[in-house]
């Protein structure tokens, strides 16, 4: 019995989505040891932090969808913990605060260490990681998700992991945090094309509802493209570390993925390629930290 409940809280806490937290905290450390600045501790702790604001909201999601009437038994995804019963609105509402209370925690560490700047991106962390589903007008039900999974899970990730660290900010840290952001929302991408007609009837208007199948599929792919063309960039700004172009490669790996994306009908087989997109985030962070640091 015991065994089953923990089961339940693990897919509640949608274990193939914490990649978009974990990959931009694997980038920001890479570039702070290729910089002489790494601490491993802060490293570690921005890790934990990370990966809790990311349960907390995927816990938050599944209470106010189900509270908003999003989630129904014509849902497509897997099953949700709160519509299917298996753990109640009151109980998932105190899960969400307590590992939101826990990120703050261990966080006031970072805050300690970094100041003021770390207090505000963990505040609003939080604070989005709410209500991108929840009070009067929720980010994520009027098409402004793709642009906080863009940014938070990109550039403020990859760049406060840095800072925690070197207690500094670059330019190249800022541009490369495009990348896992950018893979990040081709994840949300995949979600919204897959609940498109569920959303529609549920009166969210996601960017896939607002504009269409075909935005929607080519808004994955040039997410991919572009994130996987950061390196590129980042050559010209910083020469010395040219083995990170091999990240650029990552798109070859993605093209079956994209290829279902743009050709396949929409419906539950899209589940597979949402997983497949959290392991192309994945090896993407390790090819280019690699790369970045030999």
């Amino acid at each position: 019995m015991q065994l089953n409940k923990l089961k339940t809280w693990i897919n509640a806490s949608r274990p193939k989505t914490l990649w978009a937290a974990i990959a931009p905290v694997i980038i920001g450390t890479a570039m702070a040891y290729s910089d002489g600045k790494m601490h491993l501790l802060a490293g570690l702790v921005a890790l934990a932090a990370a990966i809790l604001i990311q349960i907390g909201t995927n816990f938050a999601n599944d209470y106010f969808d189900f509270i908003n009437g999003i989630d129904n038994k014509d849902r497509l995804g897997p099953v949700r913990a709160t519509e299917s019963g298996l753990i109640s609105p009151g109980t998932m509402k105190r899960a969400f605060i307590i590992v939101f209370l826990t990120a703050f925690l261990i966080g006031l560490y970072l805050i300690w260490r970094g100041g003021w700047p770390v207090l505000i991106i963990g505040m609003l962390s939080i604070l989005f990681g709410i209500l991108y589903t929840s009070g009067p007008y929720p980010l994520g039900y009027y098409g402004f998700g793709d642009i906080f999974v863009l940014v938070f899970f990109g550039p403020v990730a990859v760049g406060g992991t840095y800072y925690v660290q070197a207690l500094d900010i670059t330019v190249p840290v800022v541009i490369a945090g495009l990348s896992p952001g950018l893979i990040s929302m081709a994840l949300l991408t995949v979600n919204n094309l897959r609940d498109i007609y569920t959303d529609k009837k549920a009166g969210k208007k996601t960017l896939a509802v607002r504009f269409g199948e075909f935005f929607t599929r080519i808004e994955y792919l040039v997410a991919l493209l572009v994130a996987c063309s950061v390196p590129l960039i980042l050559i010209f700004i910083d020469s010395d570390h040219p083995y990170s172009l091999a990240a650029v490669s990552v798109f070859l790996f993605a093209l079956p993925s994209i290829k279902a994306v743009l050709f396949n009908d929409i419906g539950s087989g899209l589940n597979l390629v949402l997983t497949r997109t959290g392991i192309i985030l994945l090896v993407y962070s390790l090819v280019f930290s690699l790369g970045w640091i030999v």
